[in-house]
Order: C-alpha cells, then sequence, then structure tokens
C-alpha cells in the first residue's frame, strides 16, 4: 500500500491528523449553531418584551 514517495507511517499520521481536524470542526460548527440560535432568541425575547411595554405605554389601564 505505497503510494509515490509518501511513506507508509506519514500517511497514516496525516489520515488521523485529517479525521481529527474533520471532529474538531463538527464540534466547532455545533458550538457556533448553537450560540447562533441562542442569539436569535434572545433578540426575539428582547422584541417581544419591547413590544409588550410599548403597548402598555400606549394603552394605559382603564
Amino acid at each position: 500500500m505505497s503510494s509515490g514517495n509518501v511513506p507508509q507511517g506519514d500517511m497514516v499520521a496525516g489520515i488521523w491528523r485529517d479525521f481529527a481536524v474533520a471532529v474538531i470542526t463538527a464540534f466547532r460548527r455545533r458550538d457556533e449553531r448553537a450560540i447562533a440560535d441562542e442569539r436569535r432568541r434572545a433578540v426575539e425575547r428582547l422584541a417581544e418584551e419591547t413590544i409588550r411595554r410599548q403597548r402598555q405605554a400606549a394603552d394605559p389601564p382603564e
């Protein structure tokens, strides 16, 4: 299983390195997605609260 002039040990090390990079990238993307989702929910909550306050100010209780 020789690949040109690349020693087999270097090829195996490269495969493991690529695997490790892929795993780390997958976890990082999942974390970034979770952070983006949390930010979106926070903005939605802030918008709802702002709308609620504006309505209370516009329609004082009788």
